[in-house]
């Protein structure tokens, strides 16, 4: 018994002149937390854009809808006889943006008020909300999405402009947002012109972004623009201390302070943000097709519906259809 306890006794001696060496040694250098940053983040740098494109006069009016044909019996010819003979309806939309267009997390389901604007015009069109097929996209692949016949159309909190219009067919208005700034509740911003000099997260391809390239703070600089390609990805950015503020539509921003509640909405409203529908520009039918659904739902309370399911509480009278030709 003595013999193993001495063994033990000697080994415990030599273990604790081995550690004491090892104390000796150099420290270990100290470990940095590493933060990625979501692909294809950029900063933007030089001259602001130039001024807003007015050439169309008000970017909310749009094509004269026609009378609705019944679901299922689109006119030959039309787009939406194609759409038919396909089996199902192509929308281009985001899945990562709550409350607009995103995954329900217990079924995986897409749901919003993109989501649900976008099952109504295939209902419109084939009776069943379900007859469509989602492609998923980020804000800048909308556009050549559509130039290109990937979709039929794109229901992705898509702003009326008239540099837009110059491109695409957009429809009459489905929502009225406005651009403002989410912070870190801490934070002691209030103001984007509080801004000029520090890091500030916006959407590529956005209106939301061509604005804040124009903001200059009251120190007379501009913010720091970091673009990045997904909504979710400035919320990423903000949580992990890498810009101190995000911009974008207030809708979205609304998402971002209902995932995460260190996060607040601040500000003065920078820029009216009118949501509309984008179709290709040779498929006029369907365009005025499409505001024909959307006068439709705003009348009957199903516009309503979907915006009190979205955003809680009674909204506001929806946003009125404007056309012309």
């Amino acid at each position: 018994m003595r013999t193993r306890r001495a063994g033990v006794t000697a080994a415990l001696v030599v273990l604790v002149v081995l550690l004491a060496g090892c104390s000796s040694a150099a420290a270990p250098p100290p470990v940095v937390p590493v933060r990625p940053v979501p692909s294809g983040t950029t900063v933007l740098a030089g001259a602001p854009p130039a001024a807003t494109d007015t050439s169309c006069g008000d970017p909310a009016v749009s094509l004269t809808p026609t009378p609705e044909p019944p679901p299922g019996a689109m006119p030959a010819g039309t787009a939406m006889a194609r759409i038919v003979a396909r089996g199902a309806l192509i929308v281009g939309i985001d899945q990562s943006t709550v409350p607009l267009s995103y995954r329900d997390p217990r079924s995986g389901v897409l749901t919003g008020l993109d989501v649900r604007i976008a099952q109504e015009m295939a209902r419109a069109i084939f009776g069943d909300p379900n007859r469509i097929r989602f492609r998923i996209e980020s804000s800048a692949q909308r556009i050549p999405n559509l130039l290109s016949g990937s979709v039929d159309m794109v229901v992705q909190a898509m702003t009326v402009t008239c540099e837009r219009k110059r491109r695409i067919g957009m429809s009459s208005v489905y929502y009225d947002a406005a651009q403002r700034i989410a912070v870190p509740a801490v934070s002691p911003v209030t103001s984007i012109t509080q801004l000029g000099g520090r890091p500030v997260c916006s959407i590529s391809g956005t209106t939301s972004i061509t604005t804040l390239q124009a903001v200059r703070g009251t120190n007379g600089q501009p913010p720091v623009v970091v673009g990045v390609p997904q909504n979710s990805d400035c919320l990423v950015l903000l949580q992990q201390g890498q810009v101190d503020a995000a911009t974008t539509d207030d809708t979205i921003l609304a998402g971002y302070a209902l995932e995460d509640r260190r996060v607040a909405v601040r500000g003065e409203a920078l820029a009216s943000e009118p949501y509309g529908i984008g179709v290709a520009p040779q498929n006029t039918d369907l365009l005025r097709f499409t505001n024909a659904v959307l006068d439709r739902i705003k009348v009957d309370g199903t516009w309503a519906a979907i915006v009190a399911a979205t955003f809680g509480g009674t909204p506001a009278p929806p946003p009125p259809g404007q056309y012309a030709g």
